[in-house]
């Protein structure tokens, strides 16, 4: 495993390299870093190359100047030159999807297949947009950690509460670095986005959707709205996860990415 640092608009932007073979993007999602996808680097690592990175903001990742879906997939596409890589698989959690969604419409010629585990190609609703600036007023009051402590259970499926609370404990240890202004650009981010089912639609490659029965985030309702878009999907529910399916579910999680993997080969 290497870290490696990129310039990208005079901000550092981190990532990691594992293992060796052809190229895997994983993408974290929102109020997480690099290290939400540690089980799934020590298991794909044997057959794929893993490329990891902190989104700005995150982890050892600074903000840039434009922290929308789109600003961020540059971020993205900038370690692809920097690596060299023509083509590669891209999987992202969460706000981590709509990024990889991003990627996808702007450079879908990088792509040979991608994946949205818990994630969605739908704008966010009225609905939605309210619950995220109720949470920037949160976040500007009472500070980054403060909100992520208090959002994060909610992410985790009622049983894993209930018989793994330390999982959630130990998440929660991980999310001291993250800045009030770096979730509030996540957020305004997040609220700005376009629907992009268009995307889905036009999809040339197959694209793998990863669906938690208990994901509150994005739910499983949503994933089956829009999994039949694609000319070729691969579908998958995990039945005791929540929104964190690699750390709920993550020997499931392991499999489902694997086998979708080695079928593009």
């Amino acid at each position: 495993m290497k870290t490696k640092e990129l310039l990208y608009q005079n901000k550092k932007i981190s990532y990691r390299i594992s293992g060796s073979g052809k190229p895997v993007f994983l993408i974290h999602g929102f109020g997480e870093e690099s290290d939400v996808w540690k089980h799934q680097e020590a298991h794909l690592q044997h057959s794929f190359q893993l490329i990891i990175p902190d989104l700005p903001g995150s982890g050892k990742s600074e903000m840039i100047d434009d922290m929308t879906m789109e600003g961020m997939a540059e971020t993205i596409h900038a370690i692809l030159h920097e690596e060299k890589i023509d083509i590669c698989t891209m999987i992202g959690h969460s706000m981590g999807g709509y990024i990889t969604l991003a990627f996808a419409e702007k450079y879908w010629n990088h792509l040979n297949a991608f994946g949205l585990f818990h994630s969605s190609a739908f704008a966010d609703s009225e609905e939605k947009k309210g619950v995220r600036k109720k949470g920037i007023e949160f976040i500007n009051q009472h500070g980054a950690f403060e909100f992520l402590k208090t959002a994060t259970p909610n992410f985790f499926a009622p049983a894993t509460k209930e018989t793994n609370p330390e999982l959630i404990e130990q998440q929660i240890a991980t999310l001291h670095n993250f800045l009030a202004p770096h979730l509030v650009s996540y957020y305004e981010g997040m609220m700005a986005r376009p629907d992009r089912t268009a995307v889905l639609q036009n999809a040339a490659v197959p694209v793998l959707f990863v669906m938690g029965k208990y994901d509150v985030a994005v739910p499983m309702e949503d994933g089956l709205k829009q999994c039949y878009l694609p000319e070729k999907s691969y579908i998958h529910i995990l039945p005791n996860a929540g929104h964190m399916g690699m750390l709920e579910e993550p020997e499931e999680s392991n499999r489902i990415l694997e086998n979708f993997l080695s079928d593009l080969s």
